[in-house]
Order: C-alpha cells, then sequence, then structure tokens
C-alpha cells in the first residue's frame, strides 16, 4: 500500500478530487505542478514537480525538510535542528530530518499566470503517518473541529488591505543579498487621501483588472476591489465562506497577488505599516458568524431589537475580547504590525466593542432577521498566518461559549472609553500568549512554546538592529 493509503490520510472527498486533477492535468496538458504547504509564518513553501509525477505524489506524498518549520521571518533557522532536544521536544525533527507533504487534491488549481502549471496546497506528516504538530493547517483543522462538536460552523469573509507599487529596482545585485535580503525600490501607484474615488482607480485599473482575471481564474469568490485611504494603498474583500476555506483562499490570494505583480512591473506588500512616505497602515479585518450545524441558520442573529446579538454571538464577542492579548500573537505576528494600533486611526487600541463603529477592535453589524450578523475583528494586520488567525478566533469564541463570558457594554467613544488596551509590542503579545491557559490548552504546550520561541528570535534581532532613528538621533549629540 502507498504512505497515503497505509495511514488512511484521504477522505472519501479527497480520493474523488485526486481522480479529477489527474483528469484536467491529462485534458490541459499540464507540464508542472507546485505542492505547497503553508508555514508557521502563512508563507507558501514546496516543490514542483513535473506532470508525470503527479501519480507518485498521489501515492508516496512528497519528503522535504523539518527545518523548514524551525525559521523565522528572515528565513534563518532559529530552532537547533541538532542538538538532542531543541526546544520542540521533536527528535523526529533532528537533523533537518525529511517530513512528509501530503497533497489536498480538494485544492487543486490550474495557476491563470504560469502556463501549462498547476498548483495544490498540502498537509505535513511524519514517516509514521501522525500529523506534524506544528503545521498551521492542521491547527486550523483541529479548531474547526471543535467547533463542530460544538454544533456550528464557522462562516468567515475576508477584507484585506495591502499596498501595491510600481517597481523600480528588484535589488537583486550580487550585494544586496542577506538575510533579510535588501527590499526593492518602489514608487507610488497613486498619492493618497483620496479614499473611494474612481480617478485614483483608474490610474490603477490597468494593473488592478490583472488581478481582478487572475484571481477570478484561480476561483477565488472576489467581491470588490476599492482605494484604500493612504499611498498606493488598496483593498479586496471576498464573499463569506465555511471552514477552513477562506483561510486555504488567503495564502493563494496573497501569493498570487504578489506573483502576478512581480510579473508586470509592480510590488504588492502585505507589510502592515511599509517605510513609504505619509504611509497608512494595512489591516485585515476578519468578519464572522457561527451557523448552526442542525438548521444552518445564522447563531448571531439578535432576537429582537433590545439586543445587539443573539446570547450565542454575546458569548461569543466576550470570548474574543477576554483574549484578545493573547490573540495578538495570531492575528498580528509581526513587529511591524504593533505600529498600526493607535488612537483615532481607524484601528483598534484596546480590548472593545461597539455598533458599527470603526474604531473599536469588534464592529458589531447587525439586525433582526437580518442573516448578515456578524462580527467584524478589525484588530488583524494582512502578513497574518490565516490559519492561526481563524483558529485563535474560535479558540477564543468556544472559551466565551463554554464560559458565558459578557462582552460588557458597547463603547461609543472607542478611544476614550477605559478597557483593556491591547498589546503595544510583538514581545508584550508574546509574554500573554505564554500565559494563556485557553491557547495552551487548545493548541498545546509544545506548539505555544514553539511559536513563541520562533517569536523571541525575531524580537532580539530587531532588539540588536541599530535603526536610521538611532543614528539620526543620537550619532551627532553625543
Amino acid at each position: 500500500m502507498s504512505f497515503i493509503e497505509n495511514h488512511t490520510l484521504w477522505t472519501d472527498r479527497q480520493k474523488e478530487a485526486a481522480r479529477d486533477a489527474e483528469q484536467q492535468v491529462r485534458a490541459n496538458r499540464l507540464e508542472t505542478i507546485r505542492f505547497s504547504f503553508p508555514d508557521q509564518h502563512g508563507i507558501l513553501r514546496g516543490k514542483t514537480l513535473v506532470a508525470s509525477a503527479l501519480g507518485s505524489a498521489f501515492s508516496a506524498g512528497i519528503s522535504l525538510p523539518s527545518s523548514l518549520l524551525m525559521k523565522d521571518t528572515a528565513h534563518r533557522t532559529v530552532i537547533s535542528i541538532f542538538s538532542a532536544q531543541n526546544s520542540t521536544g521533536m527528535t523526529e525533527m533532528r537533523g533537518s530530518a525529511d517530513v512528509i507533504m501530503v497533497p489536498d487534491p480538494t485544492t487543486f488549481k490550474i495557476l491563470p499566470w504560469a502556463p501549462q502549471t498547476g498548483w495544490m496546497l498540502c498537509d505535513l506528516y511524519f514517516r509514521d503517518g501522525r500529523k506534524v504538530p506544528f503545521a498551521t493547517r492542521h491547527i486550523c483543522r483541529d479548531a474547526l473541529t471543535r467547533l463542530e462538536e460544538a454544533g456550528y460552523g464557522f462562516m468567515t469573509g475576508l477584507e484585506v488591505e495591502f499596498h501595491l507599487t510600481r517597481l523600480d529596482n528588484p535589488r537583486l545585485a550580487a550585494e544586496d543579498a542577506g538575510q533579510p535580503a535588501v527590499a526593492p525600490d518602489v514608487s507610488l501607484t497613486h498619492r493618497g487621501y483620496n479614499y473611494l474615488t474612481e480617478l485614483n482607480y483608474d490610474q490603477l485599473a490597468p494593473i488592478l483588472d490583472i488581478l481582478r482575471t487572475n484571481i477570478q481564474a484561480l476561483g477565488l469568490n472576489l467581491l470588490s476591489m476599492e482605494i484604500e485611504f493612504g499611498p498606493s494603498q488598496v483593498e479586496m474583500v471576498f464573499k463569506v465562506a465555511e471552514g477552513m476555506q477562506p483561510a486555504d483562499d488567503m495564502v493563494l490570494f496573497r501569493s498570487a497577488v504578489k506573483q502576478v505583480c512581480r510579473r508586470h512591473g509592480y510590488h504588492a506588500s502585505f507589510m502592515c505599516r511599509p517605510r513609504l512616505p505619509d504611509v497608512m497602515s494595512s489591516g485585515w479585518h476578519l468578519h464572522q458568524s457561527l451557523k448552526t450545524l442542525s438548521t444552518g441558520d445564522n447563531a448571531f442573529v439578535p432576537p429582537d431589537n433590545t439586543a445587539p446579538l443573539s446570547a450565542t454571538g454575546m458569548h461569543w464577542l466576550g470570548g474574543l475580547l477576554h483574549n484578545a492579548a493573547a490573540a495578538a500573537v495570531f492575528s498580528t505576528p509581526t513587529i511591524n504590525g504593533y505600529k498600526r494600533y493607535r488612537p483615532f486611526s481607524l484601528a483598534p487600541d484596546r480590548a472593545i466593542w461597539g455598533m458599527d463603529n470603526r474604531g473599536v477592535m469588534l464592529r458589531v453589524l447587525s439586525a433582526p432577521a437580518d442573516p448578515a450578523s456578524r462580527i467584524e475583528n478589525r484588530v488583524g494586520e494582512p502578513a497574518a498566518n490565516p490559519y492561526l488567525y481563524l483558529a485563535s478566533q474560535v479558540i477564543a469564541g468556544l472559551d466565551g461559549l463554554a464560559n458565558q463570558i459578557s462582552p460588557g457594554i458597547a463603547a461609543d467613544e472607542p478611544y476614550g472609553t477605559p478597557a483593556a488596551l491591547l498589546p503595544t509590542t510583538l514581545a508584550r503579545a508574546v509574554d500573554a500568549l505564554e500565559h494563556s491557559s485557553v491557547f495552551r490548552n487548545a493548541m498545546g504546550d509544545s506548539f505555544i512554546s514553539y511559536l513563541t520561541d520562533i517569536k523571541k528570535a525575531e524580537i532580539k534581532r530587531y532588539e540588536l538592529e541599530v535603526s536610521e532613528w538611532e543614528q539620526r538621533e543620537y550619532f551627532d549629540m553625543f
């Protein structure tokens, strides 16, 4: 028996999807297939196989080094792979031993911008068929399974801001190499401060039309393309979907946008607050609700005008607020992302909720009998790992349901109402996560220790770096 069959790693749906994928490869005369998995940062990594090797991938999977799971955002391996016991406690990864990528045929796509190329997501397993516990797609799936056991499905909609610039110099000279590599030189595509204006949209229409065509060809449910407030800042919004689908869509969307832009002389960045003149921070607003599995109804719909949400919705809201500090590592995993949390900026700075208020962390949009009643979490950055972001919402929300946590009263003044402040740095968020019994119980001590170790290495590199601010502030003064 093959590796996948021997360990029963595919469902009947995946087996059927595999047969369909093989037919599509033949019918479209594809020449290569890209197999990818989302790493701890939500970045796609993997291997490209010639089309004739598809059968082998669907049988034995694809091996790759486990050290890919030990890297920080500079691609540096920051957890020892050669010591007898590294901080993960996983001897299976010692010496960068191989793990197996198992394709998920239900995610198969034909890439419209890459001739004769297919693509699909994969899950990671050890050689004995056990799930790799640090693979974030597994983490998300496990959280969603617990939610299903409680009788609910997770409905989410993506609203993603990013910066779209012209690529002036890719900085590919030999002296530009390094970890991390030198950032490319870019110029603006529009000056900004003309929020939602048609004139600015028309300036970007040539590249936005190309992006739209490719995104729709991938089958991603795009709703709108919008001009955001800041220079070269845009937003794309997608239809609501269930379960892990939005996370799968998000990793493909980000990768697709960056690849298509690069091929056409543009640069797309999902960094929260890039160093551009007069920049505005980008957010990833996650709209969410619960579907009652027994009826298919939205479990957040308020019973009447006296309540903003149902009792279920209010307790979910309370769980999100109660666990906001610890969840920040998942919604805002970069050092840069915390420079977005500031008063009077259309971004939150404290754990608070309100009715249709864009200054709060949790914006409630609801009405009796409205099937679109939902919570918009405005805390996230577009660089977040979507599997961990979604999983964190489910875990925090389930805690709210289990303990019937009250969210308190709504805030009319989001930057003046007393409330617990969100972490102001990644270091503080990491500290909150390390002390969270909710996330340790849900994700496991080993995963929390593993992830925080990687984040601490990133923070340490940042703290040792001499910034331009320090040079300007101190070099001449002292």
